[in-house]
This record gives structure tokens, C-alpha cells and sequence, in this order.
């Protein structure tokens, strides 16, 4: 499934709190679905009196170029191992659209793009940074998990300024050999000289998340989600 179809892609939803008056639409990573946060919902420890409908897509199966073409869940191809030279724009884009429909469904059930965090862990924390920088309305926040920028030769050209003050929030473990921290600091690094409001945590971790990480975001979510 795709976004050309304009089919929003299947998802995992959790209520928190009654009727819900904010999202938190967050993407897996590579080769997982959204099962994969759904245990986290709890550790985050919101507040009882905001109401949260946790969003969890599924990314659509694609043939991943790195896997030796095996089939799985993928918001785009991976085509190289160094991830920032030679990327799979039209994957890229595709996800893109798809993410922005499932923002345009949470509009129509009354929830407002200021009311929306976007997420994501590795593939899918990168595909937050695609769609909510490019996003033309302003959202309550990013978060960036073990990721990188994507794209980043077309952001100049591309982003929109109703995002340009949005919180952002990146993480990154400092043993992380899946997405080097070095492509993790340069896109933090991009993002600061481009005037964006970057909160950056780095943790003694490999591809993945930990205690403290879930207690930073917590505490962010807490700030974001007025």
C-alpha cells in the first residue's frame, strides 16, 4: 500500500485519557510495524488530564536493497550503507504523502495539526524529519530517535516556515552501529545552522532505546502537548 493510492496506510491506535484532544503519530523502523512502541505508552508517563491517541502505521513492504532484496516492512529502500549519498527520493516522498494523510484524517476526526507530535525511531524518526519540516501547517512537535536527516541537499528549497520554530527532539546512542552518530550530529548540526530549535540527547546505548531516554522524552512530551 501507498500513498498514491490514497489509502491511509493500516495503523495501530491507543486512547489515552477519554476523548482524545492530541496526537502522537509514531513511525517503527526498518523491518518492524507498529507493534514495535506500542509496549512504551506506558513508560512515558503522561499526565492523566491529556487525553492521547497514539497512532502506530504500518509501513508499507518494499524490497530493501541493503537485505539483499528480501521484502519487509520499509518506509523507503535503502540503497547504501553510508545512507546519505544515494537515496531512494521516490520512497522518500511516497511515505511522505502517506504520513500526510494520516495527519489529514486526524484533522477530519478534530484533531489539529498543533495538537500533533510526529515520531519516529531510525527509518521512522527520519521520516518525521521529512514530513513535519516540509509540513505546511504548524505541528506541536518532532521527534527524531536514532535517525538522521533525510534529503538534506533539498531542505533549503523544500521546508516550510510554519515549522520552522517547532520543537524538535533528537536522540542518539553513542554505540549505535546501525545509523553512525556521526550522521546523527551532522543533520543536528545542519538543522542548528538552519535556524531550527533542536533539543539533542545522546545516551551510552547501541540501536535502540533506554530508561533515560524514555524519562527525556517524557519530560518533552509533557512541554510539547498543551
Amino acid at each position: 500500500m501507498t500513498a498514491t493510492q490514497n489509502i491511509p496506510l493500516p495503523t495501530i491506535e491507543i486512547e489515552r485519557g477519554g476523548d482524545p484532544t492530541h496526537t502522537i503519530l509514531w513511525m517503527h523502523g526498518l523491518g518492524a510495524d507498529g507493534n514495535d512502541f506500542v509496549p512504551i505508552i506506558d513508560d512515558l508517563a503522561l499526565p492523566s488530564d491529556i487525553s492521547v491517541r497514539f497512532v502506530f502505521p504500518h509501513a508499507p513492504m518494499r524490497a530493501v536493497t541493503i537485505n539483499k532484496g528480501f521484502v519487509m516492512r520499509a518506509w523507503y529502500d535503502v540503497l547504501e550503507l553510508s545512507f546519505s549519498r544515494t537515496e531512494d527520493e521516490e520512497g522518500l516522498r511516497d511515505s511522505q504523502r502517506a504520513i500526510e494523510l494520516l495527519l489529514e484524517r486526524e484533522r477530519q476526526r478534530g484533531i489539529m495539526p498543533g495538537r500533533i507530535v510526529l515520531a519516529g525511531f531510525s527509518q521512522g524518526g527520519a521520516m518525521a524529519l521529512q514530513t513535519g519540516l516540509r509540513y505546511p501547517e504548524k505541528l506541536a512537535g518532532i521527534m527524531a530517535l536514532s535517525c538522521y536527516l533525510p534529503m538534506r541537499q533539498s531542505l533549503a528549497t523544500e521546508s516550510h516556515c510554519a515549522n520552522f520554530s517547532t520543537a524538535i527532539f533528537m536522540a542518539h546512542g553513542n554505540l549505535d552501529s546501525v545509523v553512525p552518530m556521526s550522521l546523527a550530529t551532522a543533520s543536528r548540526r545542519m538543522l542548528l545552522e538552519s535556524g531550527y530549535a533542536v533539543e539533542w540527547h545522546e545516551y551510552p546505548m547501541a540501536h535502540s532505546v533506554c530508561v533515560d531516554e524514555m524519562a527525556d522524552i517524557s519530560s518533552w512530551l509533557k512541554r510539547v502537548l498543551v
